[in-house]
């Protein structure tokens, strides 16, 4: 049976974390591949965030060079909020004798509870918790009730969130995204990263 991770996020920017997370689960959860699912519209998101495009672009970037990284457009592609359920739904009915199982933080481990439908998502996937160091907060009571298994990957501690700030105040970020990643940051000048040129006039 072909073992198949489900990897979503906002990915904006998509960084050596995450890569390296996906390269583990590869080889401890002994999947065949990876797919990289970029949110369209994360409805649990409050800022805004750069556009499906540009973070399809960036995640191009960063798995190119693994052909056992797939990058999926259908939550790009979905209008309205991208619900991970739906997801699941879809990539099940067309490749129904595939194993699933699903890569997410801890941060989302713990508000699990607050996803749609959560209880028939667990009883569709594996789940596969990222645990951050020094971040070890236990799931939602109701989660830990509900049969599930959750197998355990450990994960850098690396934020979009800080490589955002250090792009916008014109920090150097090649130690926390892949080489391409920092290049097309740059390129295209997202996160506000022209304050540096700015400055410099």
């Amino acid at each position: 049976m072909k073992r198949i991770g489900l990897f979503g996020g906002t990915f904006d920017p998509p960084h050596r974390a995450h890569v390296e997370l996906a390269r583990t689960a590869l080889a401890a959860l002994q999947l065949d591949e990876v797919r990289w699912i970029p949110a369209g519209a994360p409805w649990q998101k409050a800022r805004d965030i750069t556009p499906g495009a540009q973070r399809e672009a960036m995640v191009r970037l960063a798995i190119a060079g693994e052909p056992r990284f797939v990058l999926d457009r259908r939550e790009l592609l979905r209008t309205g909020p991208s619900f991970t359920l739906d997801t699941v739904r879809e990539c099940q009915a067309a490749e129904p004798g595939c194993e699933w199982v699903l890569l997410i933080g801890h941060d989302q481990y713990v508000g699990l509870h607050t996803w749609r439908d959560w209880q028939e998502l667990l009883g569709r996937v594996t789940l596969a918790v990222a645990n951050r160091p020094g971040v070890d907060s236990p799931p939602d009571p109701q989660v830990q009730r509900f049969p599930h298994q959750a197998v355990p990957l450990p994960m850098l501690d690396i934020s979009s969130t800080e490589i955002r700030r250090k792009a916008s105040q014109g920090e150097p970020i090649t130690d926390l995204v892949p080489a391409p990643v920092a290049r097309y940051i740059e390129d295209h000048r997202l996160y506000g990263n022209d304050k540096k040129d700015a400055a410099a006039h």
